[in-house]
């Protein structure tokens, strides 16, 4: 007995998914059909919690926020349309306005009193992949110290492109530009950036007093 069309195009899918990654073909289904849901998560979680480590300095928040995002993308992947960029591209604009408000939200200070989501999606070796990315993000703090005195439309696509590795394309579907003013911002950024780290370099160290 074959299968019917609908369950034939259902494992079709979920083949080129495994095989190539959700495509732009695949992506609206990721809401209705778990198995491909799934392949989008695992294609993309390492890379979006890294993503989210950079800008976010407590794990359990962390997870939360990347927990949310995904939600996210399940409750508006009907919507997407292949040209306004890659799925890649189309995750990660959900992610910065994701971050961006939940740091209006918050401000820099820590909601230590809040029981967060996050933690409870965590087991030890997911912690401990968390803390990894969290304290690597701290190891360059003098950069991004550099990096968050850019205007924002000029440091997000710096990030986008130089940490997150995204192609200028995808960073000008993500921050909803064209790709021509993407390059700008970008050009604009890294020289920025550069003049600022050699003004660093060149401070002299404050002595230490005796």
């Amino acid at each position: 007995m074959s299968n019917p069309p609908g369950a034939l195009s259902r494992r079709l899918r979920l083949v080129a998914a495994h095989e190539h990654g959700v495509g732009p073909e695949q992506l609206r289904w990721i809401g209705t059909d778990p198995d491909l849901f799934e392949a989008f998560y695992r294609e993309h979680v390492e890379d979006l919690q890294r993503f989210v480590a950079r800008r976010v300095g407590d794990r359990e928040r962390a997870a939360d926020l990347t927990a949310e995002i995904f939600l996210a993308a399940i409750d508006s992947a009907h919507r997407y349309r292949p040209r306004r960029g890659t799925p890649k591209a189309w995750l990660y604009g959900i992610a910065r306005v994701l971050v961006a408000n939940d740091r209006r939200q918050r401000g820099r200070e820590r909601a230590g009193e809040e029981r967060l989501r996050g933690s409870a999606l965590l087991d030890e070796e997911d912690a401990a992949r968390m803390d990894a990315r969290l304290d690597a993000a701290a190891q360059s703090r003098e950069l991004y110290a550099a990096m968050d005195r850019l205007p924002e439309a000029e440091r997000a696509v710096l990030e986008l492109v130089a940490i997150d590795e995204l192609t200028v394309a995808e960073a000008a579907a993500a921050a909803d530009v064209r790709p021509v003013t993407a390059r700008v911002r970008l050009h604009r950024a890294r020289r920025k950036l550069r003049a600022e780290l050699e003004a660093a370099a060149t401070e002299p160290t404050p002595s230490k007093e005796k």
